[in-house]
């Protein structure tokens, strides 16, 4: 198998210092709020909805760590949040960027071949100011820019903090590693994110690099100058059986976030509180960890421990990482999780590809996808 490409970064056209938060639109956002924080451990440290004054939509924002999910429903069947979740399902609407200078930061994404969806507006109220605008890129996905130098408060202007307690299990979450964006068309939109953010390729794989007996894809992944944001961007590729990335496809309704790629710095208890909380992960056979030492080296987890817990080890030039992949979180077999630990490795698991794929096409066949 031919290594991944690895390019130096550099400083990004624009300066986009990290993930602010990410939104799903969802059907029922006080649910899945409580679904998502019994399952990952997070908290609810704020919300927006007619208590708040606000009459089309509720919004729950979900804190673990530096990882915040904005979970919004709207209150009526014609809002464009109702609209989105007839078309693609609960799913990942906005993947909000935080940034400094918001005007001159929008004005040249806009220059550099930006998709505008909402010019440079103010929000405030008395714990200070937010600066925001939107763009748009592939399918309904749309990137909010953020500027919050200037704001103390507990989330966003509009919304109210949430008194609730901690968790009493730390799931060890610490923030998103990553987002996999599932298009049709990989380079346009690669292009595109170096064009107008001035992403950097980290990674490519080829077909032959990441592929089963049966099924392929293809994957080119960008990441900003600071390295906090990180986008593996992928696109089906032809095979003996339809791929995971074109089931996506085709009960999405079109392009959109696949997982979300939460970071953890103990994957061990990560996981095993995960499961315990109810997560249930993809299965990977025996076989698979009897051929680990030979592939990997040595590790620091005890290699039982991995095989109980389902957990995948790749290794490449800079290190190793582990990583597990969550079901669905919804009927669609659509969005789901992936929980990642890295020591060293920058990479995203291509080694592991094979027997993520045999695994997904497991589940794909039970629903008569494959």
């Amino acid at each position: 198998m031919q290594k991944p490409q690895t390019l130096p970064t550099h400083q990004d056209t624009l300066p986009i210092q990290d993930i602010d938060h990410i939104e799903l639109y969802v059907g029922n956002a006080k649910q899945t709020a409580f679904y998502l924080c019994k399952l990952l451990g997070l908290q609810i440290i704020a919300y927006s909805g007619l208590e708040t004054g606000n009459r089309d939509r509720a919004s729950y924002v979900l804190q673990g760590g530096d990882i915040h999910i904005l979970i919004s429903a709207a209150y009526h069947n014609d809002h464009p949040i109702a609209r989105f979740v007839a078309e693609h399902g609960d799913g990942v609407k906005d993947i909000a960027l935080r940034v400094t200078n918001l005007e001159q930061t929008y004005t040249q994404a806009i220059t550099n071949g930006g998709i505008p969806n909402t010019a440079p507006y103010t929000e405030h109220d008395a714990h200070g100011t937010v600066q925001k605008a939107v763009l748009g890129t592939y399918g309904d996905l749309t990137h909010t820019l953020i500027d919050r130098e200037n704001y103390q408060g507990a989330f966003l202007p509009g919304y109210q903090p949430v008194d609730e307690p901690k968790p009493t299990l730390n799931t060890r979450l610490t923030r998103i590693d990553h987002l996999a964006l599932n298009v049709e068309n990989m380079n346009q939109w690669t292009d595109f994110y170096e064009r107008v953010f001035g992403f950097n390729l980290l990674r490519e794989f080829n077909k032959e690099d990441v592929s089963s007996d049966t099924s392929s894809l293809m994957t080119k992944a960008m990441q900003n100058g600071s390295e906090l944001v990180k986008f593996p961007i992928v696109e089906p590729a032809p095979g003996k059986k339809k791929s995971q990335v074109q089931e996506f496809l085709d009960y999405n309704s079109g392009p959109g976030v696949q997982h979300i790629a939460l970071l953890t710095d103990d994957i061990l208890t990560c996981v095993e509180q995960l499961q315990q909380n109810g997560i249930q992960f993809l299965y990977t056979p025996d076989t698979y960890y009897d051929m680990l030492p030979a592939r990997v080296g040595d590790i620091d987890e005890p290699l039982p421990e991995l095989n109980r817990l389902n957990i995948l080890v790749d290794r490449d030039h800079e290190g190793y990482l582990l990583q597990i992949f969550a079901q669905p979180i919804h009927d669609r077999p659509t969005l789901f999780f992936e929980i990642i630990q890295r020591k060293g490795s920058r990479g995203f698991g291509n080694g592991n590809i094979r027997a993520l794929f045999q695994a997904v096409e497991r589940e794909q066949a039970r629903r008569g996808n494959l």
